[in-house]
């Protein structure tokens, strides 16, 4: 494979986008299509095309990326994108999808021949811009050497994962942790709210401790701050948190924070905060 690699890039949102730049940034030659037009348009210039078609996108690409909102946004398009791949074409499907979403679009990719590397990442959208991702990756041993050329353009560390689907289920876990350590932040400083106390304490006593993580200091600002710019929006989190529980069931497992989180989330979705940042979460404690 040469120096350029073309990767058609299907979803230009809050991750899509910058992934497309970096991989543009690294030399690659990107192909871009989104449903609403515009978004795709903003990125237009060096090594980036705007197409008006999945198929238009994916004719000629050695690599085809997904990075949608769920598996029937990556379902409806994935068909006339793989049909235009050429022979020997790599399916890097980035999205969060779950496992039953991942088996639906691993189905698709065999029945048009093509590779599928199951591949969703951990980050949001300040590593998506820094290429700062990390990639949790399942697929052939034959192809990892070239996904990895891809995946270096958006990503600061690859996780190959062996076995059905080791991708996606790595990354379940993973965010099985993510929202129940937000949904701990806004339970801690709503309950010292409630008490009568500064919650800037909490964040104080924890800083720089055993106790502490970069991750509850970020998401608690912007709680105290009643700010919340949407880095993983918080209606994308309920969502995954369904696609943990539906993992945790197949699994036997019994996830009674997770099923907590998602009654939280979802009722901050319902007061309106749904396309602010998961941080928003914090609603749902304080309102009754």
């Amino acid at each position: 494979m040469g120096e350029t690699t073309t990767v058609a890039v299907l979803g230009t949102g809050t991750m899509g986008a910058p992934m497309a730049r970096n991989l543009a940034a690294a030399g690659h030659d990107v192909r871009v299509w989104n449903r609403s037009r515009d978004k795709a348009e903003a990125l237009a210039g060096d090594h980036v095309t705007v197409a008006a078609s999945p198929g238009e996108a994916a004719a000629d690409a050695e690599y085809l990326l997904t990075m949608l909102h769920d598996a029937d946004a990556v379902a409806a398009v994935a068909p006339g994108a793989l049909a235009a791949l050429p022979h020997g074409a790599v399916w890097l499907q980035m999205s969060t999808v779950g496992l039953d979403g991942s088996r639906r679009l691993e189905a698709i990719a065999a029945e048009h021949g093509t590779t599928y590397v199951d591949a969703p990442v951990v980050g949001t959208k300040a590593p998506a811009e820094q290429a700062a991702l990390t990639v949790l990756a399942c697929g052939p041993e034959e192809v990892r050497a070239g996904c990895e050329h891809v995946f270096d353009a958006v990503a600061a560390k690859i996780v190959w994962v062996d076995g059905e689907l080791g991708g996606t289920r790595l990354k379940l876990v993973m965010n099985s942790w993510v929202i129940a350590l937000v949904e701990a932040t806004a339970e801690a400083i709503s309950l010292a709210e409630g008490l009568g106390l500064d919650p800037r304490l909490f964040l104080h006593t924890i800083a720089d401790g055993p106790l502490d993580s970069p991750y509850a200091q970020m998401k608690g600002a912007m709680m105290l701050d009643r700010e919340f710019p949407a880095s993983f929006p918080l209606r994308g989190a309920e969502k995954d948190a369904g696609l943990i529980l539906e993992a945790a069931r197949e699994a036997g497992v019994d996830l009674a924070v997770t099923q907590a989180v998602r009654r939280h989330l979802a009722r901050a979705v319902e007061l309106g905060h749904g396309d602010e940042d998961m941080a928003a979460t914090y609603h749902s404690h304080r309102s009754s």
